[in-house]
């Protein structure tokens, strides 16, 4: 038997969103059986990354429940929809990075999980470039 996967896709393959632009897509459970799961939940949020300490802030969460009969087929594709905030902006700099994503977690009745994310960008900073040192 495969191992379960999940698959996520963004609406018009975006990458790069504006602020207050609205982020749609779906995603879907392969190699599953329904009956195996507890609950399947959907989070847009953004973490840091780099030196210091990292941050995660959740901007929009959805949880669907077997006991509520709202997972439904899990290999049929759900969407997702929502209304990306102002701030922050995704940002490669050299010291941090601000990345945002949807992620997906399914939750199993026997106490594993599995996780996946799908990156994209919120706003479009450039990266910041390394000064250039003279010699």
């Amino acid at each position: 038997m495969n191992e379960p996967e999940i698959i996520i896709r963004l609406d018009e393959d975006g990458q790069i969103y504006s602020p207050g632009a609205t982020l749609s897509g779906k995603y879907r459970i392969e190699a599953v059986e329904g009956a195996s799961l507890q609950a399947v939940e959907v989070s847009v949020l953004w973490y840091s990354e780099g030196k210091g300490d990292e941050d995660l802030a959740v901007h929009e969460f959805w949880r669907k429940d077997a006991d509520s009969g709202e997972l439904g087929n899990p290999r049929r594709p759900d969407r997702f929809s929502t209304t990306l905030p102002l701030s922050p902006l995704s940002y490669d700099g050299q010291i941090v990075k601000i990345r945002w994503c949807v992620r997906v977690r399914v939750i199993f009745n026997r106490g594993r999980d599995l996780v996946a994310q799908r990156l994209f960008r919120l706003g479009n900073v450039p990266p910041v470039k390394p000064p250039i040192l003279d010699a």
